[in-house]
């Protein structure tokens, strides 16, 4: 897991062709001007959802892992939580799902801020529960990167 400010995005560009893509991509577009939802950026290699949503509470939540995309957490407006452990062999509480590429996980967890202006790089060894208040519900607008791993 990678936590920054996107003035540091340089730092990291040099891991992953397509998380270089996604950095240059927040560093370049102005979100006020992007409309809510999925916007393709390479196919199903590189993709951007932009949403707008409350935090919540935990509160029985399960952590989610991916196989197949990296997820670059951009946090556009507003500020929340992520819950974060690393996979270390642990069996998931949700098997696999192939289709929509994820896992859930019923671990404990260390808890991690991530205001306006700042990203949060998950691989697929990193389980994390997003959009957690950081207190009462407050409005949060982000924008999530998948990033395919392997190319097709």
């Amino acid at each position: 897991m990678i936590l920054d400010k996107i003035e540091n995005a340089n730092l990291y560009k040099g891991i992953h062709p397509g998380i270089e893509k996604a950095l240059n991509y927040i560093e370049k577009t102005n979100f006020n001007d992007l409309p809510m939802g999925k916007h393709e950026i390479e196919g199903h290699n590189l993709f951007v959802i932009f949403k707008e949503y409350l935090t919540k509470k935990v509160g029985g939540d399960l952590l989610e892992s991916h196989r197949e995309y990296i997820d670059v957490q951009y946090i556009v407006e507003g500020v929340e939580q992520m819950g974060v452990t690393m996979h270390t062999g642990q069996a998931p509480k949700k098997e696999y799902d192939a289709v929509d590429d994820y896992m859930l996980f019923d671990e404990r967890y260390d808890i991690i801020t991530v205001n306006k202006g700042m990203f949060a790089i998950f691989f697929p060894d990193d389980i994390h529960m997003p959009d957690i208040t950081t207190g009462e519900p407050s409005n949060v607008k982000k924008a999530v990167f998948k990033v395919k791993i392997q190319h097709s």
